[in-house]
């Protein structure tokens, strides 16, 4: 066993069909120890009618000692279970904290907007242009090369 999977009880069950619930998933697995939970996430499959639902493809399996999930992993990854290969491993920990905002573009964050965000004076952009060409003495119709923009036939309009 991998070094810290001695505690872990809960298993992955990946590709499980549309046809599988809870009851045959235990039906399934009890075969190999106690099963203390089974789950099976959720998701809503018509966003106009959010009543209907069905199971994800995957399942969570947890046993009451570690040993009952090794087994279980051992003899079930890659059978097959009502016509569908299974992927059967050991469950790992959500990747990163959840976010209690959902969808949200992350420099709507008041921490990210405190860490990289510049106040605006010192942020550059527009102002900090017209402050450049008013110190330099450059005339209005000019660019930042000195060339006049305005006899120019092939210049871009702004």
């Amino acid at each position: 066993m991998e070094e810290g999977t001695k505690t872990k009880k809960t298993i992955y069950i990946g590709g499980i069909g549309d046809d599988v619930d809870e009851a045959v998933i235990l039906e399934n697995f009890s075969t190999f120890g106690d099963i203390i939970e089974v789950q099976l996430p959720t998701a809503p499959t018509n966003p106009s009618n959010p009543n209907e639902v069905k199971h994800r493809g995957f399942a969570f399996v947890t046993y009451s000692s570690p040993a009952d999930a090794q087994d279980a992993i051992d003899n079930m990854d890659l059978n097959e279970l009502n016509g569908r290969v299974l992927r059967v491993n050991l469950a790992r920990p959500m990747k990163g904290p959840l976010q209690p905002q959902g969808n949200r573009a992350i420099w709507e964050s008041e921490e990210w907007l405190q860490k990289y965000v510049k106040p605006l004076g010192q942020a550059g952009g527009a102002a900090l242009r017209a402050q450049t060409r008013a110190g330099s003495g450059a005339p209005e119709g000019e660019g930042e090369g000195g060339e006049a923009q305005d006899g120019d036939e092939n210049a871009m309009e702004e």
